[in-house]
C-alpha cells in the first residue's frame, strides 16, 4: 500500500493522509495538486507534501478523487518556505497555501443538483416550487444552488432543496471546477485555394455583387502580406467598419479560415529595449560596493538618501543577473509603485518584465506562476508587493526588496501574517541568492543588522546631479491661529509658496495621512457625533457621495441634516481629511486643476496609473494625497511639498510612531526637487519643537536612530525584544476579558516576565467584536523555536477550555 501526506487549505495544523495507488504513488512527486474528498461530501485541492508506505494509526485513509496536473505546481523550496512560515509566524501550513496559491488553482467544490434516476416507490405530493425545479432540471440536466435561487426568486432555497432529498426526486453531486481559463485568441487566414493571386483575383470578381466581404477578404489580404501569416480578429475588425457579419459569412462558405490559439493575457512589449543609462560617480562606487559586500554576505542594506538615483543601480545588478540565465525579484510595499517603475524597467528589459499583485485578474497571476515555473523568458524579472514572495522561482539570483522599511510589506490579515522583507530574505537564503535591502530611512532593525555586521551596509549620500536636498521649513499651527493668518487649513506661508511654485510652472503636493473629508460630524448642540454601530468609532464624513462611513467595517449611512442624539440642525465637521483639503484649495486657488490620490480615487485596476500618468504629463497642477505619495514615486516637475499637519502622526500610541514618523516625513519630503532646482518642503505642526521634527528638516537619519534606539533598549522592544501580540475577539465584552485574563496568566506562569496586558485597544470593538491584547517580550538571545512550542501548547490549551471555545485568538509574530 502507498499512501500521500497532503497539506489542505484549511487552518488545521496536521497534515492528512491518502491511499494511492502504486502506478499513482510513482507518478506523484511533492507539490502536485490532487483532489480529495474531506468530511461527508466536500472535495479539496491539496497540494502533495510526502509520498510513503506507512499507514496512519489513527484513521482509516480515503482514497484520492484524481491527480490535476501532470507537472508539480509547486517547487520542494516553496514547501520548504510554506514550511518556515507557518514555523514562525505560528499558522497552519494550509494557510500559507491558501495565501500563496492563486485562486484559480483552489479548485471550488460546488453543490451540484441532478435529477434522482431510480424512482421513488412512492411517489409524495410535490409543492408549486418543487414542480419548478424539477421541470428545470428535466430541461437542463443539472441546477447549481444559484441557479435554484434565479428560478425561485428567492434566497432561502435549502428548505425546498432538503424536502426534495427526502422524498428521493433529486440528487446533489460535489464536482470540482477548474477556475483558470486560457485566454484564446481567434486567427483569421485565406484558405490555401486561395493564396495564390490569379485564384484571389478570380474570387474578388466574382464577389462584385457583395462589397462589403469584398472589403474584408482585401483587407485581411494586404494584412497578411504585411505581418507574414495569419491576422488577429480584432485587428482586422478595426480596420473595416461593421465587418463582423461579412467576415461571418467568409468563414462559414470556407473562404477564410478562423483557428484559436492560446495566448497570455500580459500586454507584449512591442518597442526596442533601450540601454541603460550611465551612472554618476557616486551611482558607481555605491554599485562596486554592492557587489564587494555579495562577496562577503548575503544580504546587503542599500542606504541611499531620497533621489540618490537607487533604481538606476538595481538596473545595473538587474543586467548582471539576466546576463548569466538567473530570475530577480524586485519588490515594492505598494501597488501605486509597480505602475511608475514598471514602465520604467520595461524600456530597458521589455517582455522580460512579469508583473503579479493583487490588482492583477486570477488568470495573469496564474500566467505570471506557470511563465516562472517553465523558466520563460517573458518572467525572468518579476515585480510586484509582498505575495510574490510565494512564486515558484527556478534559478533565483537576486531580491531586491524597494523601500524596505515599509510596513506595507507586513500582512496583518488573514492570516500567514508575514512580513514579506521578512519572507524575502529566507526565501533567498534557500535559493541561494542575493537579497538587497534598498531605503532612505531604513527600519530601525535592519540599520542595526548592517552596523553590527550581519548584513553588508553601502550608502549613498547625495542626490542624482548633486542637487540639493530640499530646503525643509517648520510652520508653527499655534502662532498662525493666534496671529489669524490661516485660511481653513492653510497657514499663509504654505499659500503663498504654493502660488509661487504655480507661479514657475513647477507642481505642488500636499500630504494628509487621513481619507474622507472630516472624520467627526459633531453636534454644536449636545456634543455627541455619529458612532458606527458595529465598531467603537465615529464614522468619517465623505462629502462626494454624501455619506457617513467607517474605514473599519465599511458601513455606511446618508449624511442627515439633524443630530440623531437631539434632533437639532448644527452638525458641524471637526478635523479634516484629503478631500476636505481638495475642496478648500479648489475655492482658494479656482485656476489650478487638482486631484486627490488616496484609497476613495485608486480603487480600480488602472487608476493609480492614470493618475500618476497624468501628473507626470502636467495634466494636474496639485496632487493631494494620503502615505501613497510618499513611497518612491518619482515626479520630475514638483517644487514644492506641504505636509498639513505633522502633529497627529507623532501622537499615535505605537512605539514605532516616532520612528514611522520620520521616514514618512522624509518620504514625502523626498518627492520635491528631483530635478536641477532645489524642492521646498514646508511642515505645518501644533508643535514645530519636536524633537522627529527638527530631526527631519536636518535630514538626521542617524541622530533619530540613536535616540530611538536608546529608547527601545531602556523599555525592551525590538530590535532588542522580539514581539509576540495575542489577540481575543469576542461579541460578549465579559467572556473575551475572562478569556484574555486567564491567558495572560497562563503565558506569566509559562515566562514570569515579560508578559503585558490584557489591554482594551485605542479602538475597542470592531465588527460589533470585542477587543483585548496580550504582548508577549521573547529576548533575541532566547531559544525562539523552545518559545513558540510552549506558545503553541498554551493556545492549544486556550482552545479546549469550554467557556473560551468560542473566542477568536488571532497570534501575530513581529507586529509591527
Amino acid at each position: 500500500m502507498y499512501f500521500i501526506d497532503v497539506i489542505l487549505p484549511i487552518p488545521i495544523k496536521q497534515a492528512f493522509t491518502y491511499s494511492v495507488n502504486a502506478h499513482e504513488a510513482h507518478f506523484l512527486k511533492p507539490g502536485h495538486r490532487v483532489a480529495v474528498p474531506f468530511g461527508k461530501s466536500k472535495i479539496y485541492t491539496a497540494i502533495v507534501y510526502k509520498v510513503h508506505q506507512t499507514p496512519p494509526q489513527t484513521y482509516e485513509t480515503k482514497e484520492i478523487d484524481q491527480i490535476l496536473d501532470e507537472y508539480p505546481l509547486v517547487t520542494e523550496t516553496q514547501l520548504k518556505h510554506w514550511q518556515w512560515i507557518a514555523d514562525y509566524y505560528l499558522c497552519s501550513i494550509g494557510e500559507v497555501m491558501r495565501a500563496a496559491l492563486p485562486g484559480a488553482f483552489l479548485l471550488e467544490s460546488e453543490t451540484i443538483i441532478r435529477l434522482q434516476t431510480e424512482r421513488p416507490a412512492s411517489e409524495a405530493a410535490l409543492s408549486e416550487q418543487e414542480e419548478m425545479i424539477l421541470e428545470a432540471l428535466e430541461n437542463r440536466q443539472q441546477l447549481h444552488l444559484n441557479d435554484v435561487r434565479s428560478i425561485l426568486d428567492r434566497k432561502q432555497v435549502l428548505g425546498v432543496i432538503q424536502a426534495l432529498l427526502e422524498k428521493n426526486r433529486i440528487a446533489l453531486v460535489e464536482t470540482l471546477y477548474e477556475q483558470y481559463i486560457p485566454k484564446m485568441v481567434s486567427y483569421l487566414q485565406l484558405a490555401p485555394q486561395y493564396k495564390e493571386e490569379s485564384a484571389l483575383t478570380a474570387l474578388l470578381d466574382e464577389m462584385q455583387r457583395a462589397p462589403k466581404q469584398r472589403e474584408v477578404l482585401m483587407q485581411l489580404f494586404m494584412l497578411s502580406a504585411r505581418q507574414s501569416g495569419a491576422v488577429k480578429r480584432p485587428e482586422l475588425l478595426a480596420e473595416v467598419a461593421g465587418a463582423a457579419a461579412p467576415l461571418r459569412s467568409l468563414i462559414d462558405k470556407g473562404i477564410v479560415l478562423e483557428e484559436k490559439r492560446q495566448t497570455d493575457r500580459k500586454a507584449q512589449w512591442e518597442s526596442d529595449t533601450a540601454d541603460s543609462k550611465g551612472l554618476s560617480e557616486a551611482q558607481e562606487r555605491a554599485y562596486k560596493q554592492i557587489r564587494q559586500q555579495f562577496t562577503e554576505k548575503s544580504v546587503c542594506l542599500f542606504h541611499g538618501v531620497t533621489s540618490s538615483g537607487k533604481t538606476e543601480v538595481y538596473v545595473k545588478l538587474i543586467e548582471e543577473q539576466l546576463a548569466h540565465g538567473k530570475q530577480v525579484l524586485y519588490m515594492l510595499p505598494e501597488i501605486a509603485l509597480t505602475t511608475q517603475l514598471i514602465s520604467r524597467l520595461q524600456e530597458y528589459f521589455g517582455d522580460r518584465v512579469g508583473v503579479y499583485h493583487s490588482r492583477y485578474s486570477v488568470h495573469e497571476r496564474v500566467e505570471v506562476w506557470n511563465q516562472l515555473l517553465r523558466q520563460d523568458q517573458r518572467a525572468q524579472l518579476v515585480v510586484g508587493a509582498r505575495s510574490t514572495v510565494f512564486l515558484p522561482f527556478q534559478d533565483l539570483g537576486l531580491v531586491i526588496v524597494d523601500e524596505e522599511h515599509e510596513h506595507s510589506f507586513k500582512q496583518y490579515n488573514p492570516a500567514p501574517r508575514y512580513h514579506g522583507r521578512d519572507a524575502a530574505v529566507v526565501l533567498a537564503s534557500l535559493c541561494k541568492a542575493k537579497v538587497l535591502l534598498g531605503s532612505a530611512t531604513p527600519a530601525l532593525e535592519t540599520y542595526q543588522n548592517a552596523v553590527s555586521g550581519k548584513y553588508g551596509l553601502v550608502s549613498l549620500k547625495e542626490r542624482y546631479g548633486k542637487v540639493l536636498l530640499p530646503d525643509t521649513q517648520l510652520v508653527d499651527l499655534r502662532d498662525k491661529n493666534r496671529k489669524k493668518r490661516m485660511q481653513g487649513h492653510f497657514s499663509d506661508s504654505l499659500l503663498e509658496a504654493i502660488q509661487e511654485t504655480l507661479a514657475e510652472k513647477k507642481q505642488v503636493i500636499l500630504f494628509k495621512n487621513r481619507r474622507g473629508f472630516a472624520p467627526i460630524m459633531e453636534c454644536m448642540t449636545c456634543g455627541s457625533a455619529p458612532q458606527c454601530p458595529n465598531c467603537d468609532v465615529s464614522l468619517t464624513f465623505h462629502k462626494a457621495k454624501g455619506q457617513l462611513r467607517c474605514h473599519y467595517c465599511g458601513y455606511a449611512s446618508p449624511l442627515t441634516k439633524q443630530c440623531g442624539a437631539c434632533g437639532s440642525m448644527t452638525l458641524d465637521p471637526k478635523g479634516f481629511g484629503t478631500e476636505q483639503i481638495q475642496t478648500e484649495l479648489q475655492e482658494l486657488l479656482p485656476e489650478a486643476r487638482i486631484a486627490r490620490m488616496d484609497q476613495d480615487t485608486t480603487r480600480g485596476k488602472h487608476a493609480h496609473a492614470k493618475l500618476i500618468h497624468g501628473f507626470e504629463q502636467g495634466d494636474i497642477d496639485i496632487l493631494v494625497g494620503t502615505q501613497m505619495l510618499a513611497k518612491g514615486l518619482d515626479f520630475r516637475a514638483v517644487g514644492l511639498v506641504g505636509v498639513m499637519q505633522a502633529d497627529s502622526l507623532l501622537n499615535f500610541p505605537d512605539f514605532r510612531a516616532h520612528e514611522r514618523s520620520f521616514q514618512l516625513l522624509s518620504q514625502v519630503a523626498g518627492r520635491a526637487g528631483r530635478t536641477k532646482d532645489r524642492g521646498k518642503v514646508l511642515i505645518q505642526a501644533f508643535n514645530p519643537e519636536h524633537l522627529i521634527l527638527q530631526q527631519v528638516t536636518t535630514h538626521d537619519y542617524d541622530g533619530m536612530f540613536k535616540d530611538e534606539m536608546e529608547q527601545r533598549r531602556q523599555y525592551g522592544y525590538p530590535p532588542f525584544n522580539r514581539l509576540i501580540r495575542f489577540t481575543f475577539k469576542h461579541r460578549n465584552f465579559e467572556t473575551m476579558q475572562n478569556g484574555s485574563r486567564w491567558f495572560a496568566k497562563a503565558l506569566e506562569a509559562q515566562f514570569n516576565e515579560g508578559v503585558l496586558g490584557p489591554e482594551i485597544p485605542p479602538v475597542g470593538r470592531i465588527r460589533n467584536e470585542y477587543l483585548s491584547h496580550v504582548l508577549l517580550k521573547v529576548p533575541v538571545n532566547a531559544g525562539i523555536k523552545a518559545y513558540k512550542g510552549k506558545v503553541g501548547m498554551l493556545v492549544r490549551n486556550f482552545e479546549a477550555q469550554k467557556p473560551f471555545a468560542r473566542i477568536k485568538l488571532v497570534v501575530d509574530v513581529d507586529p509591527y
